[in-house]
């Protein structure tokens, strides 16, 4: 008898979109509710759903009845659908294409420890969730995959790098999905999807056995989800360093715990202005504003603060490090696959920003990030004085398709200069920075948490006049996730968004 048929059982449609993961891993705990009904409900919702926002690129429904007919651990998740990105974490046996065209056959051998983690929770993997090439955009519009769609406007970006996750959490096919974040990769399509999303400290959560640290520090993986308390429960049982970890945290796997206790009133430092000096769109600011009314009526103190950073410096250093990954993931996959960086089947601007990492000299690089610690040194003077640190998340709200697309005169030009090896020139024309602010633009906010190692969050508190979300971004020091989500409870309890769900038109770009 399926769940709908028994007279005892709420309909499973609507209990589905009410439950966050625990709630629904409580379900199956009571028996109200089977592991393969959950699974079986979720695969209908992808199929029904998934054509008009592309969300998940790599549909694994017999992996997940496989885990099921197994046993599943007893975890704080078992029996929950579950999705990862499809970058970075490896589960044995599927693909791993990390957006790209070059990886497309290419199937992981082994879990990585992450991985393990994620499914001692009793989660079921059921697929993969789309990603930009080699997560290197905050937009998910791979062309070996086509764009995701964000569910509150199938024209409009969900964001990256985990915009597939954040995708269908958005859209109700799964509660949390798995995703990274190296220059704001959780946060911005948290943001751009209505979700809570936590970016970790660095070394908080692991990243063997097949790299020690992720571009240099300053990614970490987590989830993306609706309910703080799963965000908390998730981190409680993947936190802790594992045989790779270059810098473990003090162990602690109390967080679920923590968050549920009361925050105390807070000194809160806000600013609106772009770290990179460019302007700040009035819906971001708005978004800010609305945020601080409510944390006031909450009983925290609110300032207005002066950073005084070096956007610059923090671009630059930033880029410095991302031109440098790129260019080794590139050697990196070349050799994997037994062929040559110029013979991978790359995307344009992944193979020029490539080209230009290979320009810049070991000594620059090394420059670049000893500036990281001027950064952690100039928030631990805030800190000083301020327990929080609350900006937008994002510059703007949530752009349309396609306004990162170089135009057609940039693509020429990438062409010629990939051509003609004209990259350290570029480099020094300026015009590679030039076109790099254009983008940060519109994200200038996060990348300081990534360089400085410090958590934090972005939390679904507004929503713009053309019905899109747009979150806030709280920072604290570092290794205080705990008063992070402390904050989002009480946040989540003043102002509610679990169920808050866009619209979706189905099969609109089916």
């Amino acid at each position: 008898m399926s769940i709908s048929e028994s007279p005892t059982r709420t309909s499973l449609a609507s209990e589905y979109q009410q439950q966050d993961a625990l709630g629904l891993a409580e379900l199956v705990r009571r028996g109200d509710v089977s592991a393969n009904e959950l699974l079986e409900h979720a695969i209908k919702l992808a199929e029904r759903l998934n054509p008009a926002i592309n969300a998940i690129i790599t549909p694994l429904y017999d992996h997940a009845r496989a885990q099921i007919a197994q046993g599943l651990p007893q975890g704080p998740f078992t029996g929950v659908p579950f999705l990862m990105k499809d970058l970075i974490s490896e589960l044995a046996g599927t693909p791993i294409s990390s957006g790209s065209n070059a990886l497309r056959q290419y199937t992981s051998s082994n879990d990585s420890e992450l991985t393990r983690r994620y499914k001692n929770t009793g989660v079921v993997i059921f697929g993969k969730t789309n990603t930009p090439e080699f997560g290197l955009m905050g937009v998910t519009e791979p062309k070996a995959f086509g764009p995701a769609r964000n569910p509150w406007n199938t024209e409009h970006t969900p964001g990256g790098s985990s915009g597939g996750s954040a995708a269908a959490i958005a859209a109700g096919i799964v509660p949390m999905a798995s995703g990274g974040d190296g220059g704001g990769s959780i946060r911005i399509p948290a943001a751009c999807c209505g979700l809570f999303g936590l970016k970790p400290s660095r070394g908080r959560t692991p990243t063997g056995p097949y790299y020690s640290e992720l571009w240099d520090g300053a990614a970490v993986e987590h989830v993306l989800t609706r309910s703080v308390r799963d965000s908390a429960a998730m981190l409680d049982a993947i936190a802790g360093p594992d045989s790779a970890s270059p810098y473990p945290l003090e162990v602690r796997n109390d967080f679920l715990a923590t968050s549920q206790q009361t925050v105390r009133p807070l000194k809160i430092g806000v600013s609106t202005r772009s770290f990179v000096g460019r302007p700040v769109a009035a819906e971001a600011v708005k978004a800010v504003e609305h945020s601080v009314e409510l944390l006031q009526q909450l009983g925290h103190q609110v300032d207005e603060v002066d950073l005084q950073l070096d956007g610059e410096a923090l671009a630059d250093a930033y880029l410095t490090m991302y031109f440098g990954h790129v260019a080794a993931d590139l050697d990196y996959v070349a050799q994997l696959l037994s062929s040559r960086p110029s013979n991978l089947d790359v995307e344009l601007t992944t193979r020029t920003i490539g080209m230009l990492g290979k320009r810049i000299s070991a000594g620059e690089f090394v420059s670049a990030k000893r500036r990281w610690n001027q950064f952690a040194q100039s928030m631990a003077l805030f800190h000083q004085r301020y327990d929080l640190l609350l900006t937008p998340t994002l510059g703007d709200e949530p752009v349309a398709l396609g306004a990162f697309e170089p135009p057609l005169l940039e693509r020429i030009g990438m062409h010629i200069i990939n051509g003609l090896g004209l990259h350290t020139l570029l480099l020094k024309s300026g015009m590679v920075k030039a076109m790099a602010m254009d983008n940060l633009e519109k994200l200038p906010f996060t990348q300081l948490a990534n360089l400085t190692g410090a958590p934090a969050m972005s939390v679904p508190l507004y929503w713009t006049a053309n019905g899109l979300p747009l979150g806030v971004q709280f920072m604290a020091p570092m290794g205080d996730e705990g008063t992070l989500l402390q904050l989002a409870t009480q946040l989540e309890q003043a102002q509610p968004w679990l169920q808050r769900r866009p619209q979706l038109q189905e099969h609109q770009h089916g």
